[in-house]
């Protein structure tokens, strides 16, 4: 089966095309973030073909699964077929809805032909979907193995854009945070993070690193903070206990269905996650069990299978 996906969440889609079908990616001559091709920093099967606009008028494709509003139309002009009329669809809704946390309709729920398929239980609950079938689909994480070593006495935390997304993603926490654990914290754009928040550079170390390093720098940290708001549920959560990383985490959106008891500490309060930060740095062989159990947690629920197995089961459905 030729699948058509856009290249947009680089951690999903490398998941997703470790099934067994070829993968259709749009390539623009400009790369840019309607045609971005394979990935640079991702391993990606073969399986996976650039296409130009122009070739793809002439692709067969069997599916189509999108992941904006705007490749609908993206989709027409590009191929020629319109999604789930000429070819079958579903819409992969990656995030939380952001103008209201209960009342904002779904740029698709005025229809009832694509399926919209939501990453977590949470992301389906909050969105109004209004007439649009809705499936849910978690998480699969290809298994980085068990790597985490604690060696230094730091919180690792992984986020881009930190200084633009602000409150979203809890940047405005980390001074208080910084207090109990010197942070390392991964992403892009985090330049100028330490004097945007007004603390020491080796208080607040950035690290803008490629996937292949970015798992091991990680696993050195002795535990992973997680104080985001309000996003969807982040792969860098579940790729940090995969790594066998005990997890201190604000108790939003999916964090609890995917941080049980025994794999972190999950909670609003913040005087108990600062508690939770120094205590692991202080015992690190509590530290170690309780990675121990996040991994086993990660793997049972967000396992690279079982999201293959899921997704397989979806486009049968689809697609018959």
């Amino acid at each position: 089966m030729n699948i058509l996906v856009w290249h947009v969440h680089g951690s999903w889609l490398t998941a997703f095309v470790q099934g067994p079908h070829t993968y259709l990616v749009p390539v623009t001559e400009d790369r840019g973030p309607d045609g971005l091709g394979r990935a640079v920093t991702w391993d990606w099967p073969g399986t996976v073909l650039e296409r130009t606009p122009r070739e793809l008028r002439d692709a067969r494709i069997d599916l189509m699964v999108l992941q904006r509003p705007h490749e609908i139309d993206l989709a027409r002009r590009w191929t020629g077929r319109r999604p789930d009329v000429d070819v079958p669809a579903v819409y992969v809704e990656h995030n939380s809805p952001d103008a209201s946390p209960e009342r904002q309709p779904h740029p698709l729920a005025g229809q009832t032909r694509i399926p919209v398929v939501h990453v977590t239980h949470f992301n389906r609950l909050m969105w109004d979907n209004g007439r649009a079938p809705t499936e849910v689909v978690e998480h699969g994480v290809i298994d980085p193995g068990h790597r985490w070593t604690g060696t230094e006495r730091r919180a690792a935390v992984v986020v881009n854009d930190p200084v633009r997304r602000g409150r979203t993603t809890g940047t405005d926490l980390l001074p208080r945070f910084a207090r109990s654990a010197p942070l390392d914290v991964f992403g892009m754009r985090t330049e100028g993070l330490a004097g945007h928040l007004g603390l020491p550079a080796a208080r607040c170390r950035v690290r803008d690193l490629p996937q292949s390093e970015l798992h091991r720098e990680m696993a050195r940290c002795r535990l992973y903070l997680h104080p985001v708001r309000w996003t969807s549920l982040g792969l860098s959560l579940l790729e940090a206990m995969l790594l066998g990383m005990p997890v201190v985490a604000l108790d939003t959106t999916e964090v609890r269905e995917a941080v049980p008891a025994g794999a972190g500490v999950v909670s609003n309060r913040l005087d108990v996650l600062e508690d939770a930060v120094r205590t692991f740095l202080a015992e690190p062989e509590h530290a170690r069990l309780t990675g121990r159990a996040a991994r086993a947690a990660a793997l049972a629920r967000y396992g690279e299978r079982r999201f293959l197995d899921d997704w397989e089961r979806l486009i049968k459905e689809v697609t018959r």
